[in-house]
């Protein structure tokens, strides 16, 4: 995926900069709270932790708390660009720590060029934090490092740069070679790279059970053989005596390749000496040794992964180092040894054997995933991977004695499963599903430059394929002065396209007895949004996402007369999706309806329902009221309690209650407690309120008090999926909004 320079400084500079930040996480607005936070209450915290220090991890955060911890002299693919420069990509693996695992992150980025300054820096670090994240530290210094801090610290100590692709390759090789009907003692394992991963790989295999004198290690200067003066200690090891002495010789008769060097480092004819059935990772990013497509033609046979996302088994560290710092972490785990490393690889191994639910094959935007060459691995996304890389690694701490804390596993997985919540997994889930088969978006206002930013990434993310709308010259003065490039974005100019007239004659004949002329209709065709409703509604783009410049009226105007409603809908209504911290709700309606009666209000009920559904949510739908199940009899509750009524007559599956108060639909103790008949299992998350008064003053209240991230208004009932932008957004709402347009279109499809 293709990233453009401003974009990236845009992201990390725009609003408040870089990508972490530190939050409260206890009242501190009163006298009292500053006394209890700081002096005097802080004392008693303190003189618990002296006597037993195990007790930091119950008053303080050190428990959730790791430092990534990076000298920048191996920084990616950039090499040793210094602490300073490296900054941005360890903020980067703490938002990857607290994204996946909600593990907070200190990222330190030291000037320590010598082992021995990292050793002493990392140990003065242990009464601060739960554990260390060594990164882009170079080889041989890594391992030096590594092992010394292992042996002082009491904290778990982890080098992602080796371990990582070690634990996660070696879960795909455990289900490669299953599936090939070898076994791990009898294959012949080739390395092209022999780099710090290459080397801890190696070493985690050899622990999977394949024999040390069946690994080869191929570096810059060819085989690390026995011969050869120039090895350091760790290479050494592997130093084996053969007469071979390049990558090629190597793989003869080999079983397995494993590339963790550079791009192109493996032609097709190497592969085709290879043993029958080989195993193919190649590994390197962004470009693999070897094209999937090249080594598939020279291999038919073979059994192939990457570290790319847009090929098969893909072999990435996110699977890794976050749930095996969570599961070290609640343990209070004093390291991260063999037997952890170990449980997190057959974890994977193990996950990717069981069904896929559907929620994830929905995510991916696919009817099937199941094991076989194509599925070796979990997918990164895939949100079980929380539930069953922590907890394994968690019991082989307690196991093997290094674990703090004992725990019950089962009730682990309950509290995992409402760490993270359902929030970040959906949004990641929908885009996912929206890159499986990328809808064709068009966006009438592209002399704007937040859409213009908007289409870049939903074509270099592989979301979608936008076209943008107006003067072309126009349009390119606003990407160049905001450095976008147009490559890959069609510009449309609706005053000259060929399409214009075959839309007027088409619009004029939609609307001709509702008093337009063919004149009007040519006039109209000219201006963007009716031009992107009628290549919709013509079947020429799969959705619309336009209106970001005009008042909510004039954008809903122009697409009932081109787009017109759906026939079979029941209701129109505008839907806004709320992300408040770890949750999702769906709240209807806030654009359209002023003062809808009961059966108006039952359908829009069942549309924002069935658009819930779509998008793979399960709907509980909560009428809202300020009554409680008939606790105040007049007659705006008893519309509402008469909404349920039709709505329970005509889709008696659909999970819906009401009348009642907002506290009441999202308090599962109060709804439960006070009204156990209610058919709702669980806190609703779809709000359906009275009239639009209360359905626009809630949802902007939550945005604006409750910090809650806004995406829509989405159209439901419309003919086509066409949706409407707000003024105030930014390029990512856009990114949201085409994202869901996307979706939507994918289930009006099937």
């Amino acid at each position: 995926m293709a990233v453009r320079r401003q974009e990236a400084l845009d992201y990390h500079s725009q609003g408040r900069p870089g990508k972490i930040q530190i939050a409260l996480t206890k009242p501190c607005k009163t006298q009292l709270d500053l006394s209890l936070a700081y002096t005097p209450g802080v004392a008693e915290p303190c003189l618990d932790i002296a006597k037993n220090p195990d007790d930091a991890y119950l008053y303080t955060a050190r428990g959730n708390l790791v430092a990534v911890v990076s000298n920048g002299t191996a920084v990616l693919g950039l090499g040793n660009i210094g602490p300073l420069a490296g900054k941005p990509v360890m903020e980067g693996k703490g938002v990857l720590f607290k994204a996946f695992a909600d593990i907070d992150v200190f990222d330190l980025d030291i000037n320590a060029p010598t082992p021995k300054e990292i050793i002493a820096f990392c140990k003065m670090l242990e009464p601060t934090v739960g554990g260390i994240n060594l990164e882009d530290i170079k080889a041989p210094d890594c391992f030096e490092v590594e092992e010394q801090l292992i042996e002082a610290l009491d904290i778990p100590v982890f080098h992602d740069d080796q371990h990582g692709t070690a634990i996660i390759s070696g879960a795909a090789l455990i289900n490669a070679v299953d599936l090939s009907h070898k076994k791990m003692a009898d294959i012949k394992v080739v390395f092209s790279g022999a780099g710090a991963s290459a080397i801890a790989t190696a070493n985690h295999y050899i622990r999977l059970g394949v024999k040390r004198e069946h690994i080869t290690i191929v570096d810059t200067k060819g085989v690390v053989h026995a011969g050869r003066t120039d090895l350091n200690k760790y290479k050494q090891a592997f130093a084996q005596k053969t007469d071979a002495r390049d990558l090629k010789d190597a793989l003869v008769g080999a079983d397995v390749l494993v590339g963790l060097s550079v791009a192109g480092a493996v032609t097709p004819e190497m592969l085709k000496g290879m043993a029958p059935h080989p195993v193919i990772f190649a590994l390197a990013n962004p470009t693999p040794e070897i094209m999937p497509e090249e080594a598939r033609a020279a291999r038919p046979d073979a059994i192939i992964a990457t570290g790319r996302s847009d090929y098969p088994n893909q072999v990435n560290n996110v699977l890794g180092f976050p749930f095996i710092f969570r599961g070290a972490l609640d343990v209070h785990a004093r390291k991260i040894n063999e037997e952890m490393k170990m449980a997190a690889t057959h974890a994977l191994a193990d996950l990717a054997k069981q069904d896929v639910p559907d929620a994830v094959r929905t995510a991916y935007g696919v009817d099937r995933i199941h094991f076989g060459v194509d599925y070796l691995i979990p997918k990164p996304l895939d949100p079980r991977v929380l539930l069953w890389e922590a907890p394994a690694v968690a019991e082989a701490a307690m196991k093997t004695g290094v674990a703090r804390k004992t725990i019950d596993l089962a009730h682990y997985r309950e509290e995992l499963e409402a760490r993270l919540g359902y929030a970040r997994a959906l949004m990641r889930g929908l885009t996912a599903r929206a890159s499986a088969q990328p809808q064709r978006i068009v966006f009438p206002e592209g002399w704007d430059a937040r859409i213009l930013r908007a289409a870049r990434a939903l074509v270099d993310e592989k979301i979608a394929k936008p076209t943008v709308l107006g003067d072309p010259v126009e349009i390119a003065r606003v990407a160049k002065d905001a450095e976008i490039e147009l490559d890959g974005i069609p510009v449309v100019d609706p005053r000259t396209a060929e399409a214009r007239e075959r839309y007027a004659q088409a619009l004029w004949i939609k609307r001709q007895r509702k008093g337009m002329t063919l004149g009007a209709a040519r006039r109209l065709v000219e201006h963007p949004h009716y031009f992107s409703a009628m290549m919709v509604a013509e079947g020429e783009a799969d959705a619309m996402v336009g209106g970001i410049e005009q008042f909510y009226p004039d954008k809903l105007h122009a697409l009932l007369q081109a787009v017109g409603v759906d026939p079979k809908a029941k209701a129109l209504a505008g839907i806004f999706m709320m992300v408040v911290e770890k949750n999702v709700y769906f709240v209807a309606d806030t654009t359209v309806n002023v003062d809808p009666d009961a059966q108006t209000l039952a359908h829009i009920a069942s549309e924002t329902a069935r658009l819930v559904k779509r998008l793979g949510v399960t709907p509980r739908v909560a009428f809202l009221s300020f009554s409680n199940f008939g606790g105040a009899r007049f007659p705006a509750s008893e519309k509402v309690a008469e909404a349920v009524r039709l709505l329970r007559e005509s889709e008696p599956e659909l999970e819906a209650d009401g009348e009642m108060m907002a506290e009441t639909a999202l308090e599962e103790k109060l709804l439960k407690g006070n009204y156990p008949f209610s058919r709702l299992t669980g806190p609703a998350n779809v709000l359906i309120f009275p009239d639009l008064n209360a359905g626009n003053i809630g949802y902007q209240l939550l945005k604006s008090i409750a910090k809650a991230e806004a995406i829509g208004p989405i159209l439901v009932g419309m003919n086509r999926p066409v949706h409407i932008l707000q003024r105030d957004i930014q390029a990512q709402d856009v990114i949201n909004m085409a994202v869901i347009a996307a979706v939507d279109a994918q289930g009006r499809a099937k």
